[in-house]
Order: structure tokens, then C-alpha cells, then sequence
């Protein structure tokens, strides 16, 4: 039987990090179904889309070869993993994403990737829509401004961002994802809200890794390093 780890969340929570140390915890394959839609926003971008109608976009979603492990994507064979992380990107991966035909099209193939093994699932309506009966759902968040001192870590040599100007930045993604009428940001009714606020990367997978094994007995975990 696949277990299926739903982690849900806002930007700057440490979803990557966090579902990575997980999924290598328990031996599952880990799925950031936020770099498919990163992928597709590249793909608007390198054809020039942004203008076009949804039909084209939704197209574009649908036949656009996306592959990704872990946090790591290639499209159309050429791996991609810096690019998706850019700040072009970053300022169109909203709209994209808020596309209903690009969610529907990405959901059905993160189902896909969920077939077989294990897997721990991290995006904004894994637990939501995608897989409403995981058997863990969970919610991992941080204060806004932890979030943004995050982020300002994880950009390029040379990039130039304030704390405020990344925790406007955040703030309007959130509002802009749980807004959207397709698949929103929320938490699902029966997730267990993990607060990453003032914890290291340790503490909030230990934390995590206690919630799946009491929901799922039986699960043999191997202890992440560090």
C-alpha cells in the first residue's frame, strides 16, 4: 500500500527541506510539486506566453515534459533546477499557477508520481485536492518574517533584497494563493499545523517525523544526518 505524506504550506515555511529530510527519514520518494509549476512558468517564459490566452498556457501544462526528483527538475530532457528559481520566474509562478486547467493537468500527474512507493508530497493543496485521504496530512508554517529571513538566504550571489521588501514579497504570494478560486491555499480540516518558527531543521523533522509514525505505526525510520 502507498503512504502518502500531504505537506502543505506557504512560501518560506522550509517545505523543501523539511519533506526532503522526511522522505530520506523513511526511505520515500519526495515530490516539490511546487517546481512542476515553476516548470511551467519557465516554459511560459522561454515561449514568450505571458501575454497569451489561458488556453495556450493550459497547453502548454499538459504536454510540456517535466520531470523532477526531489528538488531537482529538467524539462524537456535539460535540467532546469536553477533556472525555476530565478526571479523572472518568481514573478509570473503565481499567475501561472492560479491557471484551473495547469492545476488540474499537474495534479493528475502528481497523482502519477505518487504510484507505488512511499512518498512524502510537499505543495499548497497536496492535502487539499490532490490527495485528500493521505495518511498524514500536514501544515507547515513559520512567522512572516522568519520566512522572509529564509528566502534572503537562499538567493544568488549578487542578488539584492531587504527583509522588508522579501516580507512584502511573501505576503503578496500568500494572499495570492489563497485567493485563487482553483485549488487555494488552505489547510485541510484534519492536517496538524507544525510552526517551524525558532526551530532548526532537526526539531522540525523530529517533530514531523513523530506525527507520521503515531498516524502510521509500523513505519521504520532511519534518522536523518546532522
Amino acid at each position: 500500500m502507498t503512504v502518502i505524506i500531504a505537506m502543505d504550506g506557504p512560501a518560506g515555511a522550509g517545505k523543501s527541506t523539511i519533506a526532503r529530510e522526511v522522505a530520506r527519514a523513511l526511505g520515500f520518494k519526495h515530490v516539490d510539486t511546487g517546481a512542476m509549476y515553476r516548470a511551467v512558468a519557465l516554459g511560459v517564459l522561454d515561449r514568450g506566453l505571458e501575454g497569451e490566452s489561458g488556453t495556450a498556457i493550459e497547453e502548454l501544462a499538459s504536454t510540456l515534459d517535466i520531470e523532477v526528483d526531489g528538488n531537482r527538475v529538467w524539462i524537456d530532457g535539460v535540467e532546469a533546477s536553477a533556472r525555476i528559481r530565478g526571479a523572472e520566474v518568481n514573478g509570473v509562478v503565481s499567475a501561472v499557477a492560479a491557471r484551473p486547467g495547469v492545476r488540474r493537468h499537474l495534479a493528475d500527474r502528481q497523482r502519477r508520481l505518487a504510484a507505488g512507493d512511499g512518498v512524502v508530497m510537499e505543495g499548497r493543496d497536496i492535502g487539499s485536492v490532490v490527495f485528500p485521504d493521505a495518511a498524514v496530512k500536514l501544515y507547515l508554517t513559520a512567522a512572516i518574517e522568519e520566512r522572509a529571513r529564509r528566502r534572503l538566504e537562499e538567493l544568488p550571489a549578487g542578488a539584492e533584497s531587504s527583509l522588508d521588501e522579501t516580507a512584502a514579497a511573501i505576503a503578496t504570494r500568500d494572499a495570492a494563493d489563497a485567493g485563487r478560486t482553483e485549488s487555494p491555499l488552505v489547510r485541510a480540516p484534519d492536517a496538524v499545523v507544525v510552526d517551524s518558527t525558532g526551530k532548526d531543521v532537526r526539531e522540525v523533522v523530529d517533530q514531523v517525523l513523530a506525527i507520521i509514525t503515531r498516524a502510521v505505526p509500523g513505519l521504520i525510520t532511519v534518522q536523518p544526518e546532522g
